[in-house]
């Protein structure tokens, strides 16, 4: 991830984009907005953000008590092609169980794991899992829309609550679920966001949109489709799994775009974009939450120079205490959704603290909770949706990831 150090002169250049209105404590980077001939936009990177002062961390006040068997749980991807993503949520928990227990030691809250491998037919089974061990009283998770449309009745009929820090499936919060909480911004406010980034800050006339086949993807697509308007000349679908994207890019190629807005994961939109750039493209690629992560740089290699991306999630790396003990603990930088894992956790650890030790209990707990956690201010409407989310972006700089601050405002 990009380094911590602080360069003049970015409030000017930020001011000047209108992108980075807002962002609290910014510094960092190399001027203004400058086309360079259909390939990228010189945005500055941002390389500080401010950790709210009263945000709740895992150990409270250190007098929590609990019975040995509490347990909360992560049920989610550790394995399948788009795995990264939820271990940077799991790394995230596991470092708030850690801190919650060593600071309350008459509070042991236990942490299972359940695989799920992102795959909503395979979901089923161990959230079937979870729920019927009784002692699990929360969830972290699931990760993906897919499968937590294919869950969301399990857990509603078990009253058992659990927060996503990352799927974002407008849907997800319109089947009446009382036990559902996203920990974040949904695709109804991505969507026009990045719409926004690609026109008015990219300065793309024409955007190309291609959506995989996962109910992400298309959720996400539809909104961002609808707020391009006319500057979208074209769209395309792809699969789950599919490696070779010669048709689309065929498709692509005549349509001229300056920009190619991708709508699924880094599975396959990193090779997408690989071969892209290999046929000739020389616009930019922008994906979304599920695209930004290290592997799609890894995997598409020196292709992935032309990437942006938009994601609902601030960068945890740049919160200098966290990113320090994530790092200890788990021997990597933080990653996409690491930190609102940590969030996520850190809402029910807090609840168990209060003496939210059964699933109706903590249920309730979450349902009123109003209070800054390290990402932002966590506060849900009766649907189970955040009161003030908000999207940002970034880029890929010297085969990292960097931040470049809030966008669609």
């Amino acid at each position: 991830m990009i380094r911590k150090k602080a360069l003049a002169g970015v409030a000017t250049a930020a001011a000047a984009l209108v992108l980075l209105a807002g962002c609290a404590n910014q510094s960092g980077s190399t001027g203004g907005s400058t086309s360079t001939g259909g390939g990228k936009v010189n945005i500055p990177a941002v390389t500080s953000v401010e950790t709210p002062k009263d945000a709740v961390l895992p150990k409270g006040d250190g007098k929590g008590k609990c019975p040995s068997t509490t347990t909360i749980a992560y049920i989610g991807a550790e394995t399948g092609p788009n795995a990264q993503l939820g271990i940077n949520i799991f790394n995230g928990i596991q470092l708030a169980v850690n801190q919650h227990n060593q600071a309350n030691p008459d509070c042991q809250v236990q942490f299972k794991k359940f695989d799920t491998e992102g795959d909503p037919n395979k979901a089923t089974g161990p959230v079937t899992q979870a729920v019927n061990e009784a002692d699990i009283i929360g969830v972290v998770g699931l990760p993906f829309s897919g499968e937590s449309k294919a869950t969301g009745n399990i857990f509603e009929q078990q009253g058992l609550v659990h927060i996503t820090p990352s799927a974002t499936n407008p849907g997800l919060t319109k089947n009446g679920w009382t036990t559902f909480y996203r920990g974040l911004g949904n695709d109804a406010q991505q969507g026009p966001a990045a719409a926004k980034f690609l026109t008015d800050t990219l300065k793309a006339k024409k955007v190309y949109l291609v959506q995989d086949d996962s109910d992400y993807g298309i959720g996400l697509a539809g909104t961002t489709s609808a707020a391009l308007g006319s500057a979208l000349v074209g769209t395309d679908k792809v699969t789950t799994g599919q490696k070779d994207f010669s048709a689309t890019i065929s498709k692509i190629l005549n349509a001229k775009p300056d920009a190619v807005y991708y709508s699924g994961y880094y599975a396959e939109g990193a090779p997408f974009d690989q071969q892209l750039v290999n046929k000739g493209y020389t616009g930019v690629f922008v994906g979304p939450d599920g695209v930004k992560d290290d592997q799609f740089i890894k995997l598409a290699g020196d292709a992935s120079k032309n990437a942006y991306f938009t994601c609902p999630c601030i960068p945890g790396e740049l919160l200098t205490q966290f990113e320090s003990e994530y790092k200890t603990l788990n021997n990597a930088e933080p990653g996409t959704y690491s930190i609102e894992g940590y969030d996520a956790a850190t809402v029910l650890l807090s609840g168990i603290d209060a003496g939210k030790q059964t699933r109706a209990d903590l249920v309730s707990w979450v349902k009123s909770y109003d209070k800054d956690g390290l990402s932002k201010h966590y506060k849900w409407d009766s649907t189970g949706e955040l009161q003030a989310p908000a999207v940002y972006g970034y880029k890929v700089q010297d085969g990292k990831i960097a931040y470049i601050g809030p966008i669609g405002q």
